[in-house]
């Protein structure tokens, strides 16, 4: 099953189960997912929603740390119950090792030896660790290798 449908399943499961804070946070993810396909007139595959859902991530992060230092405990919490709940579609997290034996054989398929080359290694990269790893890390690891 693909993500769009896991997603959409969930919402009625929500629905179901007259979640209405879970139905309200899926029927964010859900509008998201819409907004994307109305505005580049596509049908998403998993690889986008995942791009989707990544983006999400990062906001609901950010807000939720602002949130935070401004002592708005309430806000921070439903921020991070957001954040849990897309975490459920996204796919487990990469080791470290696993990151770096991506890295490697990303530098050996792409030729890589400077800098020049990091739109390369980036491109080769990037389906295989989108939603999986911080891709903000992995090129600051990639920009070190080539260093």
């Amino acid at each position: 099953m693909d993500l769009k449908t896991r997603i959409n399943e969930a919402v009625k499961d929500a629905m179901r189960a007259r979640d209405k804070p879970r139905l309200g946070a899926l029927r964010l993810i859900m509008a998201e997912i819409k907004r994307v396909e109305v505005d580049e007139r596509i049908e998403v595959d998993d690889a986008r929603v995942l791009v989707i859902l990544d983006k999400m991530l990062k906001q609901r992060a950010e807000s939720e740390r602002q949130y935070r230092d401004a002592d708005r405990t309430d806000l921070a919490d439903v921020e991070a119950f957001e954040i849990a709940l897309i975490r459920e579609f996204m796919p487990a997290p990469l080791a470290e090792a696993e990151i770096d034996s991506l890295i490697e054989a990303a530098l050996t398929e792409s030729g890589a030896d400077d800098m020049r080359a990091m739109g390369k290694v980036m491109a080769i990269l990037k389906p295989k660790l989108q939603g999986r790893a911080d891709m903000a890390a992995v090129s600051a690891r990639v920009k070190a290798r080539l260093a």
